[in-house]
């Protein structure tokens, strides 16, 4: 029988899924800090004895990657490697009770909105006065920064607000002041994420409220880069804009997840808007900020999905000619209205839609990466590698969008760049997913 160890709790972080999770992981580790609890997230050095996984529950892949790490960490403490293994976030939230009998090794589960519970089961004190405190797990110059939690929306396919509850908004004056906050460690860029940001106030303030907050968020001192992910099509508050034109330190730049171009498809999708509508959005954005970045993401293969809708679709992708675009197929998942119809389109046929998707948004990024080549671009270094400076545009959104790489040595000698710093570049190249540029001079 196993000794148990007098040696002070040390915890690994670690983290699954999208921005928001990344988020939560930072605030409990600031937690733990704050409670004299030493914390690492995603070491990989063996000298932590407790680990804390956040999981993703979205779709099937996200889904697998949640359980395959829990078996792995598992696995870990059978082997004496960890003492105490404990699971949080979406998955945990969704499906905890069948998980519970499948992998005991697991010491607890916790849910989305669970974290005082977890800190007590970690021997610490939620401290209130920490609110907005978080360990960033990004690079020093950018934050993930949330302004809501959970999701009113009803679209048929998406089981997020079983597992993230219904839609909570973040108070403007907290959100401001987490903002000087960020500013004073070094963060100068802010990326908004929620899963709606576009329903932002209308649980406290009785109204749509995204623009005042943007402005308030805008005349944060030190804050450069203010960008916005996960907008909701339907009822979009046109005020936004017009922040975005006025404030310079606005990216032009929009992740609004679409999810496919068929009316067709958004009728049974429960989005609420149509074709038509989505395109006369699209031009109105692109017409009140002119210049602006639009990303979406698009789902293959959704219950019905006829060769028709698919066409439909890829004509409707050759017109809007987005600046950048995902898509993934659809998964089947419980408790959804989406469940309730057949899930017939074959799993080949949805890999075979989407390869298509992406064939030709490929082709659309290319051209409109060659376009860039001669023009020039203020740009944010987010790292060194090999031969080159990583930087991006206000057009950009990290890990997910294009890549500046700029060499380390010009014709004039080394290339004095530092991450976290802005630079004035010229672009020489362009393929589908990077740039390639040159440092213009002062």
């Amino acid at each position: 029988m196993k000794a148990r160890t007098l040696k002070p709790t040390k915890v690994n972080v670690i983290t699954l899924g999208c921005s928001k999770n990344t988020f939560d992981s930072e605030v409990l580790m600031a937690q733990l800090k704050a409670n004299a609890i030493e914390v690492d997230h995603e070491s990989d050095r063996g000298d932590h004895n407790v680990v804390v996984i956040n999981t993703c529950g979205f779709i099937d892949n996200a889904k697998q990657e949640s359980i395959d790490t829990i078996l792995n960490w598992a696995k870990a403490k059978d082997q004496g490697k960890v003492e105490k293994v404990y699971v949080t976030g979406c998955l945990s939230q969704r499906y905890a009770p069948e998980l519970k009998a499948e992998i005991p090794q697991v010491d607890s589960w916790f849910g989305t909105r669970d974290l005082p519970r977890l800190l007590k089961t970690l021997k610490a004190d939620y401290k209130h006065e920490l609110v907005g405190e978080r360990l960033l797990t990004t690079p020093a110059h950018f934050a993930y920064f949330k302004i809501s939690e959970g999701c009113d929306r009803k679209c048929s396919f998406c089981a997020i607000p079983l597992m993230r509850g219904e839609h909570i908004s973040t108070p403007m004056d907290q959100l401001v002041t987490n903002a000087k906050g960020l500013a004073a460690k070094g963060v100068r860029e802010l990326i908004l994420i929620g899963q709606d940001l576009t329903y932002y106030g209308l649980d406290l303030y009785k109204k749509r409220n995204l623009s005042e907050l943007l402005a308030k968020l805008s005349d944060v001192e030190g804050i450069d880069w203010i960008r916005l992910h996960y907008a909701f099509p339907s009822g979009f508050p046109m005020d936004i804009l017009d922040v975005m034109r006025e404030r310079s330190n606005i990216c032009n730049y929009l992740d609004m997840p679409l999810q496919h171009g068929s009316t067709n498809m958004l009728k049974r999708m429960r989005r609420g808007i149509t074709q038509e509508k989505t395109e006369a959005l699209v031009e109105t954005i692109r017409e009140k900020v002119p210049g602006i970045a639009i990303r979406t993401t698009l789902i293959a293969g959704f219950p019905g999905e006829t060769e028709t809708d698919h066409a439909d679709n890829l004509a409707w992708i050759e017109r809007m000619r987005f600046d950048r675009l995902g898509a993934f197929t659809y998964s089947h998942e419980e408790d959804t209205h989406a469940h309730t119809m057949a899930d017939d389109v074959p799993e080949e046929l949805k890999q075979m839609r989407a390869q298509e998707i992406m064939e030709l948004q490929g082709g659309i990024s290319l051209d409109l990466n060659q376009r860039k080549i001669g023009k020039e671009f203020k740009v944010l270094v987010d790292k060194a590698e090999g031969e080159h400076w990583i930087a991006r545009s206000e057009f950009d959104s990290p890990e997910v969008d294009n890549e500046v790489l700029i060499p380390k040595k010009d014709v004039n000698g080394p290339v004095h760049l530092r991450i976290g710093d802005f630079a004035m570049v010229r672009i020489t190249e362009a393929q589908e997913h990077d740039l390639r540029a040159v440092v213009v001079a002062d």
